[in-house]
């Protein structure tokens, strides 16, 4: 967001997380960063809510499909973010669903389906049900987030709270200025790696040689660390920082009506979704399958 207007910028694919990355030029039709940092941040959060209370897995699988196509037509693709949406959340979903059917407690569930029977110990697909839904839902929470994630900058975000929920600059100029800590800190740490391998520093394999090498990183760490954050602090006191009430702001961030209309759409179609699938499947699906809880005592 400039002074003459809006611009649509994707943030470039850095290693480490900048909240001041350098953008590179989006297509018009990812219209997801044309969008109030706020509005993409308010509009997945009822469905978010909800889907912490659903059972069924058709909920959150619906919600998995919005997500995804929002992002596709929003969003600028890399392969990482391929990675993510087509490998990554499926097998994280898969993963947590296998442990939390190990995990819950079969006399709470249908046990007219056995998956899987070692010995004693069986599985029933009540619980393989149970477990799958909940990687579901954490799944299509997760999709939810990266909406507002893949194409909110920091600054931008801590503008718009600063500018239309009205936090305090203070508060907020400053929550930005310790978040840009993170890569200062990871580009200082790959310097002060650089340096020790260039003069043999802690050379060596095995545990032992992993613990002097990374103790010998902490004072040259903490030293940068303190340096920055007296030169942050002395250009922020140059700045008259928190001498007045209030700031001007030279980029503005506006709420639009195209904001409005984003999340009046978005929350119809969450609620959309949470219609159909309670009318077509109902939020329980099976009566042992919702009082199915994990091991443990009552």
């Amino acid at each position: 967001m400039t002074v003459t207007g809006p611009v649509l910028t994707a943030r470039a694919p850095y290693a480490q997380v900048d909240p001041y990355a350098d953008a590179v030029t989006a297509a018009s039709a990812r219209f997801l960063y044309r969008l109030n940092p706020l509005a993409k941040l308010l509009a997945p959060v009822p469905a978010i809510v909800l889907l912490i209370f659903t059972r069924d897995a058709a909920t959150p699988l619906a919600f998995l499909a919005l997500s995804y196509a929002v992002l596709l037509v929003g969003v600028s693709f890399t392969r990482r973010l391929v990675a993510v949406l087509l490998l990554g959340l499926p097998l994280g979903a898969l993963i947590i669903g296998i442990g939390f059917s190990l995990w819950t407690d079969p006399s709470h569930v249908d046990q007219s389906i056995v998956v899987w029977q070692i010995g004693s110990w069986t599985v029933y697909a009540g619980a393989f049900a149970v477990g799958l839904a909940t990687g579901l839902r954490l799944a299509a929470i997760v999709a939810l987030t990266l909406i507002a994630g893949l194409s909110t900058t920091g600054p931008d975000l801590v503008r718009a709270t600063v500018q239309q929920l009205r936090v305090p600059y203070r508060i907020g100029y400053t929550a930005l200025a310790a978040f840009r800590f993170v890569p200062r800190f990871a580009h200082e740490l790959e310097v002060i790696r650089r340096a020790h391998r260039v003069r043999g520093a802690h050379g060596g394999r095995g545990p032992f040689a992993v613990i002097a090498r990374w103790s010998g990183y902490i004072v040259p760490l903490m030293a940068g660390a303190i340096r920055h954050a007296e030169r942050v602090a002395l250009a922020m006191d140059a700045r008259a920082f928190g001498a007045y009430a209030d700031r001007t702001e030279r980029h503005l961030v506006p709420f639009r009506t195209r904001d409005v209309v984003f999340i009046v759409l978005f929350l119809a179609a969450s609620a959309a979704i949470f219609f159909i699938c309670n009318a077509l499947w109902g939020s329980t699906p099976n009566p042992r399958v919702a009082d199915a809880r994990p091991w443990g005592p009552a």
